[in-house]
């Protein structure tokens, strides 16, 4: 099963990401983790993506497709993955459908997480994350340690509100064309209200997730 996380900063897709790989028992990938994955190990697409990198350049879709294609292939994705940040484009979408038609595989779902602006500007201005793990925190100060590495909390600086309000349009003029892009292809793509206590976006989540594969 292959599971695609949409939807704003600040929506949520990484935790309940964590949450449903648990579920699931596959794994979730996300794009700077693979990414960083590839360049520390020195595999031939991290060697690729460094050259890019190095020249201060932006990684193409086709390297970061190409270092998604090896982690599908490995024995941990062979029952599926849960891709978070993956797809932030049309031309992104796109060019992993194709990728996984190589494979023999598909999407099987997209699910969109869905909170209103008004809200994701608190999550985001309340938020700190780790500068080791990059786990995110809310109610914490700036400072603390993380609780999973150590590390120290940070605000991120395109947590400011100006920064997040540039972000949300990023999305919108980016990303949330991807939502009408699969349904016109009749892809599987659920709303889920992302809002609310977290175990019950998980269950709304898992149930939508349920309900294609009866």
């Amino acid at each position: 099963m292959i599971l695609v996380l949409l939807g704003p900063p600040g929506a949520g897709k990484g935790t309940q990401g964590e949450i449903l790989a648990e579920r699931l028992g596959i794994p979730k990938i996300a794009t700077g983790d693979v990414l960083r994955a590839a360049l520390r190990d020195g595999t031939e697409q991290g060697l690729a993506a460094k050259a890019y990198m190095d020249r201060g350049d932006l990684v193409p879709d086709a390297v970061i497709l190409g270092i998604m294609k090896d982690v599908l292939l490995s024995p941990a994705a062979e029952k599926g993955a849960i891709l978070d940040g993956v797809v932030r484009t049309v031309p992104q979408a796109e060019g992993l459908t194709i990728m996984l038609a190589e494979l023999g595989r598909k999407v099987d779902r997209f699910l969109l997480f869905d909170v209103p602006e008004e809200e994701l500007m608190q999550r985001l201005g309340g938020r700190v994350v780790c500068q080791g793990c990059q786990t995110p925190y809310k109610g914490l100060e700036p400072g603390t340690r993380c609780e999973k590495c150590g590390e120290t909390l940070v605000r991120r600086k395109d947590d400011e509100p100006e920064a997040i309000r540039n972000r949300l349009k990023v999305y919108e003029a980016q990303t949330a064309p991807v939502v009408e892009w699969a349904k016109e292809k009749k892809m599987n793509l659920h709303k889920i209200d992302a809002t609310g206590e977290l175990n019950e976006i998980t269950e709304r989540a898992m149930k939508a997730i349920e309900e294609h594969t009866k």
